[in-house]
This record gives structure tokens, C-alpha cells and sequence, in this order.
């Protein structure tokens, strides 16, 4: 296993999402550990819905350039850039897996990275998505 986490939007928004409580504390750890580590990746799909997100729709909105400050921290980070062979592959997943389709481009995107696990509040903890295992940090 490449031990590579794949990081789903809502826990990069509740990282900077200062009103988020726990999930705050939650999120903004498990990316402290894996800024330490190196382990983890993201996609540009999470980038662009992070700035949407935060810059809009939290309670708390960042400014659009502190939004673009940390998107640019992240361009450290393994950043799986979506194109059309993404959008294929996606389309695959979502009919294999009944996913909705910008789940399916997250587990798309994850994939291509060799992820071995995403971390994330929208599918199904425990289960195992074209091989690679979802989990959900605010789960009992």
C-alpha cells in the first residue's frame, strides 16, 4: 500500500472553518499529520469546491485571498489535475459503484494518485471503493 490519503473537500472546509466545532479540531489534525507525514493528496475538484466553500457558503467566510493563500499552500502536496480521462473514468465509477457522479470524480481522482484511503463525510465508512478504503474521521 502507498499509504497516500486522498482528502475529500468537506474536511479541507472544515480545516479553516473556524464556526465547524469539533470537525474543526478533527480536520485541521489530520491535516497537521499529514503535512508531517507527506502523505497527503488532493484534486482540483477539491481545490476549486474548498474556494467556492469558503469564500461563499461558511458562516465565517476567508477572504478570496486568503482562500487563494492556503489553495496555494497546498500546491505542495500531490494535486491531481481533472481532465478527461478523469471524466471517463469517473463516468465508470459512478455506474459501477451507484455513486453520484462528483463522488465518483473524487474516487477517480484518488485512484490515479494510488490513494489508499479518502477521507471524507460523504460515502460510506468502511467500505471499499475500487479498492480503496473511505473513511469518515467524524464517525463513531
Amino acid at each position: 500500500m502507498s499509504g497516500k490519503v486522498f482528502v475529500d473537500t468537506n474536511i479541507l472546509i472544515y480545516a479553516y472553518d473556524l464556526d465547524a466545532g469539533e470537525k474543526n479540531v478533527i480536520s485541521a489534525a489530520i491535516l497537521r499529520d499529514l503535512w508531517e507525514n507527506g502523505m497527503g493528496v488532493i484534486s482540483t475538484q477539491v481545490l476549486q469546491e474548498f474556494y467556492v466553500n469558503v469564500t461563499r457558503k461558511i458562516e465565517t467566510h476567508l477572504t478570496k485571498s486568503q482562500a487563494r493563500g492556503i489553495i496555494e499552500s497546498y500546491l505542495v502536496w500531490p494535486v491531481e489535475v481533472n481532465d478527461a480521462r478523469t471524466v471517463l473514468a469517473a463516468s465508470e465509477i459512478e455506474e459501477r459503484n451507484r455513486l453520484s457522479f462528483w463522488d465518483a470524480m473524487i474516487v477517480a481522482s484518488a485512484c490515479r494518485a494510488n490513494a489508499e484511503k479518502i477521507l471524507t463525510e460523504d460515502l460510506n465508512p468502511g467500505q471499499e471503493i475500487e479498492g480503496i478504503l473511505i473513511e469518515n474521521p467524524f464517525a463513531s
